[in-house]
């Protein structure tokens, strides 16, 4: 039996949840191969036919839908069972379980998630300031962030930000060289705003900083790769963060999600110490 899989993913929007949710089980068995499918905005019974068509003809298929409409949904279940093809609903029990809970009709409108509501409009809002103040950009705006990043080159601000910012946090990242690098409001106020330092390993920032450099085609050695120059910028760091009393976060063996979830919880402690 072969080890590569035929992953289906079907759905009624843009498809970004199931995508997120495979990720997470592709994570889990990493000794699997998997030939991806990815079909988005289905919204007839002809659409899933297709799919189911073609499906049928492929060894080890898999489904993953996420379909609000409960008779589409349905229709899909049920074409899955006539085919003899496993097929996964992603949210079709949790609405419904969501909906006995609260004793209410579920909306099963598709891309509920992206209406352009207030929530869309703050998260906009956050992705233009964020991109706007990024790698210490119009630090004078520092009072209007809702997070402050500081770290040494290459400890992952821009990134963790942007990520943020879809979270709908105005970010502000700064790098930090030295004491001269923080703006004065923030020396005088350090709880003027929620403020992360970013900080890693030395050993893991040498091999990061090096592919920095080769992606950009400069070979010469500098300062910028020297071991002991890292260490004692990670070492100044660590004392900015220490003297001014500002949460660290080591991103060495952390994705970006991972950093970011943890930023959104000192930033919930900071909100109800304030």
């Amino acid at each position: 039996m072969s080890n590569t899989y035929q992953i289906y993913l079907i759905s009624d929007s843009t498809g970004e949840t199931l995508d997120r949710v495979f990720l997470a089980i592709k994570a889990q068995f990493t000794n699997i191969k998997y030939d991806i499918k990815s079909y988005f905005f289905t919204r007839t019974e002809n659409q899933v036919s297709k799919i189911m068509e073609e499906a049928k003809e492929k060894t080890n298929a898999i489904i993953l839908y996420t379909i609000v409409d409960t008779s589409l949904a349905k229709f899909l279940a049920n074409k899955g069972d006539e085919k003899n093809i496993p097929c996964f609903s992603v949210l079709g029990n949790l609405i419904m379980n969501f909906s006995k809970l609260l004793n209410q009709k579920a909306s099963h409108v598709p891309s509920g998630q992206h209406a352009l509501n207030e929530e869309y409009y703050k998260r906009m809002e956050a992705i233009t300031f964020t991109m706007a103040h990024d790698d210490g950009n119009l630090v004078e705006d520092i009072s209007k962030a809702d997070l402050i990043l500081l770290g040494v080159s290459r400890t992952s601000k821009t990134p963790t930000s942007i990520y943020l910012a879809n979270r709908g946090f105005k970010t502000l990242n700064i790098p930090l060289v030295n004491d001269q690098s923080i703006p004065k409001e923030l020396i005088t106020n350090p709880k003027l705003s929620c403020v992360v330092g970013l900080t890693t390993e030395p050993e893991r920032l040498v091999d990061i900083r090096k592919n920095r450099m080769n992606t950009l085609k400069e070979t010469e050695n500098t300062n910028y790769t020297n071991i002991k120059k890292i260490k004692k910028e990670i070492d100044e760091a660590k004392k900015t963060f220490t003297k001014y009393k500002w949460p660290t976060i080591d991103v060495t063996r952390k994705s970006v999600e991972e950093t970011a979830a943890s930023i959104i919880k000192i930033h919930e402690i900071y909100k109800n110490n304030v």
